[in-house]
C-alpha cells in the first residue's frame, strides 16, 4: 500500500489488518512519520517527536502480531497515537505549551494517558496546545504557530489544536485531547475530523481539576467507529479520581437505526452570530437526520449572553487562579493571552463566581425542561469556520456578520455543554466553507445518554459516506 493509502485508514481498519497479518506495524508506523516530516513545516502540529522509539515499538508490536499473539495484545496495540502536550507521560518531556516548562520531563504518567498507554498505543509525537490549554486556537511562543491543513491561514483550533491539525493531515491515527470549554470539539470543527467530550466522570482526571466539572478528557479521531474504540479504552473508574464514574456498559461500534428520533436542532443556542456557511452546513445536515427517519424540530433556546460570561468567569476564577498561582514571579515568560487570562481571575471575586453558578443552573434548567420532548439536540460546534492561525483573543477584535463578539468565547459554541457536563457531545464535520476550512456540528445527549450520541453519530457518517482527511504536502 502506498503511504497515502497507509496514513488514510482508521484505526479499526488498521487493527484488523495487523490482526489478519497483512499490514505490520512498523510499515504503517513508517508511512506515518514520512508523512509527519512531510507536513509538519507547514503545519507544526506536534511538539515533541519520539519517531526512532516509535519504530522500536513497531517492531515489537509487529513481532508479537507475526507470532499469532494478538489475542494478548491491547486495543491499541501497534497504532500511532498522538498525545496532547498537557497530561504526562513518565520518562517523557510535556511543556504545556510554555517556555517556562521547555525542560521538564515528567515523573508519572496522567489517568488518561496511562489507559492509552497501557492498551498498546505507540506515542510517537505530543501535539501542540496553546500556552496551559488557555485558548482556542493553538500559537505560543515556545512551539510558534499551529496551521489548519485544510487552509494554513486559519486555526485548527484549540486547545487540542495539534491533534485535529495531525488527524486532518495523516500524522496519527488517533490523538487525544482534553475539554475545558470546547477544546476538543473546536479543533474537530475547524480541521474536519471527529471529537467527544464524554460526560464528566467517564474519564478520569487528575487531582485538583478532576472537581472541576468542566474539565474533561477525551478521544479524536477520524471516524465515528475510532472515537469510540479511543472512548472505551480511556472510560472507567479510578481510585485516584473520587469522580470518576462506575462502570458502564462499552459503547457499540454497531449503530441502532435512528428512525423515530426526536432531534432538537437551534442554529444559535439563542444568542450567537452565526456565519452562513456555518449555518447552510447544518440544514444540510439537518435534512441527512431527516432522511435517516429522524423528526427534526427547530427550537429557541432561552440563553443568553450571560450564559457566555458565566462560563468566563467560571474558567478565569478557577483556571486562571491556577495558572496566576504556578507562574507567578515568571510572568514575562508567559505568552499575551495566557498573561492576561491569568491577570483576568484577579479581577473575579467569590460573589461573581456565584452568581455564574446561579446563571449555570438556571441555564441548565431551561435545557433539561427543553429536552423532555427530545433525544438529541444538535447545534453548530463553531459560529465561524476558524479565525486566523495568529489570532489572540487578548488583543484582536472579532465580527461576525458586521457585529463585533467576544474573541475568545464568542465564536465558538462549545462552553455551554461544559457547564452540562454529564451530557455526552459529539463533534462531527458538517462541510466545508468558501475558504475550504471545515464547519462542524454538535450532536448532544441527555445525561450520561452515550449510546444515543454515537447511534446518530454513526448514521451520519455514513450517510455522508464517511470522514477522511485532507491530503497536504
Amino acid at each position: 500500500m502506498s503511504d497515502d493509502t497507509l496514513c488514510d485508514l482508521t484505526a479499526s481498519e488498521a487493527s484488523e489488518l495487523f490482526r489478519k497479518r497483512t499490514l505490520s506495524p512498523v510499515e504503517l508506523m513508517t508511512a506515518v512519520i514520512r508523512r509527519a516530516e512531510a507536513t509538519e513545516p507547514a503545519i507544526s502540529a506536534f511538539t515533541y517527536t519520539h519517531f526512532d522509539a516509535a519504530l522500536e515499538a513497531a517492531r515489537e508490536a509487529e513481532t508479537r502480531f507475526m507470532r499469532g499473539e494478538a489475542r494478548g495484545l491491547g486495543t491499541l496495540s501497534g497504532l500511532p497515537v498522538a498525545v496532547k502536550d498537557s497530561g504526562e507521560i513518565a520518562a517523557m518531556p510535556n511543556s504545556m505549551g510554555s517556555l517556562a516548562y521547555k525542560d521538564h520531563i515528567a515523573k508519572r504518567t496522567s489517568l488518561a494517558n496511562a489507559r492509552v498507554v497501557e492498551a498498546g498505543a505507540i506515542v510517537h509525537a505530543r501535539t501542540a496546545t496553546p500556552e496551559f490549554s488557555c485558548a482556542v486556537t493553538c500559537h505560543s511562543r515556545l512551539w510558534g504557530v499551529t496551521r489548519n491543513p485544510h487552509n494554513t491561514e486559519y486555526s485548527p483550533g484549540g486547545s487540542s489544536g495539534g491533534s485535529g491539525a495531525c488527524l486532518a493531515a495523516g500524522s496519527a491515527i488517533l490523538a487525544t485531547g482534553s475539554d475545558i470549554a470546547g477544546s476538543i470539539r473546536i479543533p474537530a470543527s475547524c480541521c474536519g475530523v471527529v471529537g467527544y467530550k464524554p460526560p464528566h466522570g467517564r474519564i478520569p482526571m487528575d487531582a485538583p481539576f478532576n472537581l472541576d466539572r468542566y474539565c474533561h478528557a477525551g478521544p479524536m479521531a477520524r471516524s465515528v467507529a475510532d472515537t469510540i474504540m479511543l472512548q472505551n479504552v480511556m472510560a472507567g473508574p479510578h481510585p485516584a479520581d473520587c469522580t470518576s464514574l462506575s462502570a458502564a456498559t462499552p459503547i457499540s461500534e454497531v449503530g441502532r437505526g435512528l428512525k423515530g428520533f426526536r432531534i432538537a436542532a437551534s442554529f444559535d443556542l439563542g444568542f450567537y452570530e452565526v456565519d452562513p456557511d456555518v449555518r447552510a452546513n447544518m440544514a444540510q445536515a439537518l435534512d441527512l437526520f431527516r432522511d435517516l427517519g429522524c423528526q427534526v424540530e427547530e427550537v429557541n433556546l432561552p440563553w443568553t449572553t450571560a450564559l457566555e460570561q458565566a462560563a468566563l468567569t467560571h474558567l478565569t476564577h478557577i483556571f486562571g487562579a491556577s495558572i496566576a498561582a504556578d507562574m507567578e514571579g515568571r510572568e514575562d515568560m508567559m505568552t499575551g493571552y495566557a498573561r492576561a487570562f491569568a491577570e483576568g481571575s484577579r479581577g473575579t471575586s467569590a460573589r461573581d463566581h456565584l452568581r455564574g453558578l446561579e446563571v449555570e443552573a438556571r441555564s441548565g434548567a431551561e435545557f433539561g425542561a427543553l429536552m423532555e420532548s427530545f433525544d438529541l439536540l444538535i447545534c453548530p460546534t463553531t459560529a465561524l469556520p476558524s479565525v486566523p492561525a495568529i489570532f489572540d483573543h487578548s488583543t484582536d477584535q472579532l465580527t461576525i456578520n458586521g457585529t463585533q463578539v467576544d474573541p475568545f468565547l464568542g465564536w465558538v459554541m462549545t462552553p455551554a455543554f461544559n457547564i452540562l457536563s454529564a451530557c455526552p457531545v459529539l463533534a462531527v464535520p458538517s462541510g466545508r466553507s468558501r475558504s475550504n476550512v471545515p464547519t462542524g456540528i454538535q450532536i448532544v445527549g441527555k445525561a450520561l445518554q452515550e449510546q444515543r450520541v454515537f447511534d446518530a453519530g454513526l448514521a451520519y457518517e455514513q450517510a455522508c459516506g464517511g470522514f477522511r482527511r485532507v491530503r497536504t504536502g
